[in-house]
């Protein structure tokens, strides 16, 4: 899946659609990866470079396009929000200056009618996130 099909299935367009493509997936899980971050107009860059905690936007579309993917392709992408971020790692202070893609991992670990509950790790040769 390249980032034209991403697009069309979350409500993110154009430079926030951060997700390069899709590597694969199952009922649990979505494996992505993202070029967007040495992008020097990425749209989440502040004072000239990509914080760290940045990941965490690049982990929701995955989960948002996980769920996308799980509606089906008859589904309208819709609104979602990301109610709790928990033990979060960083391990680089900066996104930028990562030379390697990263590769977005979400689990799903539970969900229901009101919303639903992911790990995630963003990694590039080591895990960042």
């Amino acid at each position: 899946m390249n980032q034209a099909e991403i697009c069309a299935r979350i409500p993110h367009s154009g430079s926030m659609c951060l997700l390069a493509g899709v590597e694969g997936w199952d009922d649990t899980q979505i494996h992505c990866i993202a070029v967007s971050h040495r992008d020097a107009h990425n749209p989440l860059r502040s004072r000239d470079q990509l914080h760290a905690v940045c990941g965490v936007e690049y982990a929701a579309q995955a989960m948002a396009l996980h769920g996308a993917l799980l509606a089906g392709d008859d589904a309208a992408p819709s609104m979602g929000f990301l109610a709790s971020v928990r033990d979060l790692r960083l391990t680089t202070a900066r996104l930028d200056t990562v030379a390697d893609d990263l590769r977005i991992h979400a689990t799903r670990l539970d969900g229901g009618a009101d919303g639903f509950i992911y790990e995630f790790t963003v990694k590039a040769r080591e895990q960042l996130l």
